[in-house]
């Protein structure tokens, strides 16, 4: 096949296979393409291989044969492409690493990014030879992450921890850390952060990676920065001890305690003290042998499971979808399925662990189970098993990854060796130990895993997963691509941001800006502090919050409920939140309520009446009636009669002669500080051209950012790509009641459309009422036959879509509120961070503060016309939300404001009948493009 990619990059690959030549070949979308190159290698033979050539940099990249290709999706360092000398290198290396090539270098001057790329695929190829044991992985993976040299710490770990499990990766790493020098300039990379001059960072990085002698490195300093090697300067005083380490005595000294605090999120969830304080010291001492008494005596202990699948959640987060695997077949083609490992590492770790289970013995850290010859005794089932331990399917309730117990009893009742089990040894009570859950959804099934997907092997783009696997570099976060690009011909489905790790010995990512919460490195449980990820891919600014008692109870209707606990009192949500009840604000119905009551209840707060007279109260939020503002706790001075929307926040003139009024509508959540509606802006000078942000204004004419319209003094209609359809005013009402000019409009406000026309009703909040003031509504018909819809609360008409109810803390959002320089935290802050926790395409995140302060978050497909796939993806990704807030999941609840969140109720949209046939799949790029083009707002017709 010969396919011309532009400016001289161009693929040739021998393949006999027609259908696969005809489908690259008449691709003529260059994102398309691209997106299908990442599975170029499952359509070549091993014999064959594709050859890129990129003529504009000094280096030619490689695409090895599939099962080479595949062992480089494991790299762990793919910043060595900033050890490329040549910028246009770098940049080359950069774009092309998404297809999982592996770049080497013609020039003698590039070996340092050569001996990077050979380390990391060496790292690759031993540490999966640690099948599936995860610490024993971790341990070897902590070999090749570094810049650093191997310590001898870390070199007895993984002798010590994985000589039980694979000689093979003993032998391994030992070949590796024999040729590696004992000590490398680049080993005090990280001093060069201790330098003021942004010039001198650099310049020092660079010197560290090219020179080699002490003098010369010396002499760059000295040169580059200016000053002479001073104790007092923190760049030399760094620099100078690490580079004079002391000598080594015959004790080892204990290396410095490195922080997990992502890891150290979950240990307040051990339920004994044995297991709270082994994991506050794997998460602040790493690399010490306390990983191995906690997995013997915590990993399957049944009463730590909470605390087991937080762990698990931060190594490796539950992600829908699973494909490309060359063993593990029967995993493929499974979209809307959840899984934390579907990735080649683990698809080669299960064929390692058949072999060593065909030994005859199953180790584990506690015991070994003595099985018979598995090549013989039902082999189809031992792979289902090694399969399910490897790429861990997990359910969005309970996220564990546990084997059925009836299928772990009824698999060893078959081929245990019952002449080689220990005294009192029977399967029942080795499943007992393994697997004591039976629930279908809080267990996997193996016998799911004995066929292949119902899906068939067609490659799926109705629902697609660009972050995984993982695309980008290790220190980089990978987002779905919601904005669209200025190059649509090289227009990718995800972004790669840079991010920061919480905590020098952890590998959870978070992207650069946000703001997050993290356990103090000293202190009670429940003291924490807000960080920000600064430029330097470190949590920095870091401030103390008030610390939470954890150990305070609530007393609720004589039952002593404690801290993080939820439940429910008559038909409110409640949360015991150190020592107080927070409880939703739902008007109830009581059982014994009579005929009268009941047809007098209208589900709204304080019984307040169905009527709409709407008022716009000091949080920015509409209000049905002035009622409903009063019962929410809103003094007669606080609200205003009218939409919010139609008020001229700017008709005072509250900015500054130089500045301009500025409009901008939102609902506070806090209230410690005032909830402005608009701002005062300057013209910039020079706007950013790598933002990336379409902005259509009043005019019907696009802009690339927000900057660049107000720059032209235009007024903004709504963000995004001007459309068609919005070009005229066409009023719809929104979930929040409040009215918007088009459908374009309220999607950029994340509000998705209740009906048309302008708001003039307001629905029930119970599922109770009657939704008598709806009745006259004419609702649009939903956007997919059969589908069971959900109606929002306070809305009229149903949809298909997926919702979630969440309960939240408003001490805490006024505490995030103070420390982010008393900017109020909002509604769309919210969403806009729920938003990266959805990673299909085909479903976007909306929602609003209902009118009886529950947030609302609905997800929803954005294609018109949805298929029930789309629509069942819709459905996991809020059952995984869903269940990451009800477990305080540091994957989520480490998010400020996402903190604040105490527990969520979720409704999903289904499918009842086939119906008729669904309409064709869309190709890639003109889904993405329907999503990026705002398309979601049709969904609501």
């Amino acid at each position: 096949i010969c396919v011309s990619l532009s400016l001289f990059i161009h693929c040739i690959c021998c393949s006999p296979l027609a259908e696969k030549r005809q489908t690259l070949a008449t691709i003529k979308s260059e994102s398309r393409l691209k997106h299908l190159l990442q599975r170029l290698p499952s359509y070549c033979p091993e014999s064959m291989s594709c050859l890129w050539s990129i003529k504009p940099c000094d280096c030619v990249v490689f695409l090895l044969s599939s099962g080479v290709s595949r062992k480089s999706d494991g790299w762990v360092g793919l910043g060595c492409c900033e050890l490329a000398i040549s910028a246009e290198c770098r940049r080359e290396c950069k774009q092309v690493k998404h297809f999982k090539y592996i770049l080497t270098f013609s020039k003698s001057d590039n070996k340092p990014l050569y001996s990077c790329i050979t380390k990391n695929e060496m790292g690759s190829t031993c540490c999966s030879y640690a099948g599936r044991h995860t610490t024993c992985r971790e341990y070897c993976q902590a070999i090749f992450r570094t810049d650093s040299s191997p310590t001898v710490s870390q070199i007895n770990a993984v002798k010590e921890y994985c000589q039980s499990h694979s000689s093979q990766l003993i032998s391994c790493v030992s070949n590796y850390t024999k040729s590696y020098p004992i000590r490398s300039p680049i080993d005090s990379l990280y001093c060069c952060d201790r330098a003021e001059d942004t010039h001198c960072q650099v310049a020092c990085r660079r010197i560290l990676r090219t020179m080699t002698t002490e003098h010369e490195i010396m002499e760059g300093l000295i040169e580059e920065c200016g000053s002479q090697p001073l104790p007092q300067d923190p760049l030399w005083q760094c620099f100078l001890g690490s580079a004079h380490p002391p000598a080594k005595t015959d004790v080892e000294a204990s290396p410095p305690a490195k922080m997990d605090c992502a890891k150290l999120h979950c240990c307040s969830k051990a339920n004994t003290s044995l297991c709270r304080d082994m994991c506050q010291e794997i998460s602040t001492n790493w690399g010490i042998q306390t990983w191995q008494e906690f997995d013997q005596l915590c990993e399957y202990n049944p009463v730590e499971t909470e605390l087991i699948t937080c762990l698990a959640d931060v190594r490796e987060p539950c992600q829908l979808g699973c494909k490309d695997l060359s063993y593990c077949t029967n995993f493929n083609n499974r979209p809307t399925e959840l899984f934390r490992s579907c990735n080649v590492q683990s698809d080669q770790g299960a064929m390692n662990d058949i072999k060593l289970w065909s030994n005859g013995t199953i180790k584990m850290p506690f015991m070994n189970i003595p099985v018979l010859d598995i090549r013989k005794c039902r082999p189809e089932i031992w792979k289902a098993v090694a399969c399910s331990l490897q790429i861990k399917p997990c359910h969005s309730k309970s996220r564990g990854s546990v084997i059925c117990k009836s299928d772990c009893v009824d698999i060893l009742t078959q081929c245990g060796d019952r002449k080689r089990f220990h005294e009192g040894q029977t399967p029942e009570r080795i499943c007992d130990m393994l697997s004591p859950i039976d629930d279908p959804e809080r267990c996997i099934h193996l016998h799911k895993y004995l066929i292949p997907s119902s899906l068939g092997n067609s490659i799926i783009e109705e629902v697609i997963h660009p972050c995984n696997p993982n695309p980008c570099p290790s220190n980089h976060v990978c987002q779905v691509n919601r904005k669209g690009c200025h190059d649509e011909l090289n227009c990718q489905p995800y972004f790669c941001v840079p991010g920061c790790k919480l905590g020098e010995a952890s590998e959870f990512l978070v992207q650069q800006d946000a703001h997050i919460q993290v356990p103090t490195r000293t202190g009670p449980a429940g003291c924490y502090e807000v960080c920000s990820c600064g430029p330097s891919g470190r949590l920095e600014n870091c401030e103390d919050m008030p610390c939470v008692d954890t150990t305070k109870s609530c007393i609720v209707g004589g039952q002593r409920k404690s801290h993080g606990t939820s439940f429910r009192v008559d038909c409110h949500t409640c949360s015991c939140f150190a020592g107080e009840t927070i409880c939703s604000t739902r008007q109830c119905l009581s059982v014994d309520s009579s005929d009268e009551d009941r047809q007098r209840f209208t589900g709204l707060p304080c019984g307040c009446p169905d009527r709409f007279v709407p008022v716009c109260a000091a949080n920015g939020r509409t209000y049905p009636s002035a009622c409903v503002a009063r019962c929410m706790g809103f003094q007669d001075h606080q609200f205003v009669f009218g939409h919010c929307r139609l008020s001229d926040p700017c008709a005072t003139k509250p900015c500054q002669r130089n500045q301009r009024c500025v409009a901008k509508r939102r609902v506070c959540l806090s209230d410690s500080s005032d909830c402005l509606q608009y701002e005062c802006v300057g013209r910039p000078a020079v706007c950013d051209k790598n933002s990336v942000e379409p902005a259509c204004d009043t005019d019907g004419v696009v802009h690339a950012s927000l900057c660049q319209l107000q720059q032209s003094g235009k007024t903004l209609a709504y963000m995004g790509q001007c459309q068609d359809v919005c070009r005229r005013p066409q009023p719809v009402c929104g979930h929040n009641g409040e009215t918007y000019n088009t459908v374009c409009e309220a999607f950029s406000d994340r509000v998705a459309m209740d009906y048309e026309g302008p708001c003039h009703a307001v629905g029930a909040v119970s599922a109770l009422a009657s939704d008598s003031a709806c009745s006259l509504i004419p609702c649009p018909p939903l956007s997919t036959p059969g589908c069971v819809p959900v109606t929002p609360p306070g809305a009229c008409c149903p949809l298909c879509a997926s919702m979630l109810q969440i309960l939240w803390n408003k001490e805490q959002m006024n505490i995030f509120s103070k420390l982010n320089r008393n900017q109020p935290v909002t509604v769309h802050d919210v969403l806009q961070i729920l938003r990266l926790h959805v990673s299909v395409p085909q479903c976007d995140v909306f929602g609003y503060l209902s009118i009886d302060h529950e947030l609302v978050v609905l997800i929803a497909p954005v294609d018109q016309q949805p298929t029930p796939l789309q629509i069942e993806a819709c459905s996991k990704e809020a059952e995984k939300i869903d269940s990451l807030i009800n477990y305080a999941s540091p994957t989520l609840v480490s998010h400020v404001p996402l903190s604040a969140f105490l527990t969520s109720e979720t409704k999903t949209s289904t499918i009842r009948s086939s119906g008729p046939a669904p309409p064709s799949p869309l190709p890639l790029g003109l889904c993405l493009l329907l999503a990026l083009l705002l398309s979601a707002a049709s969904v609501l017709h």
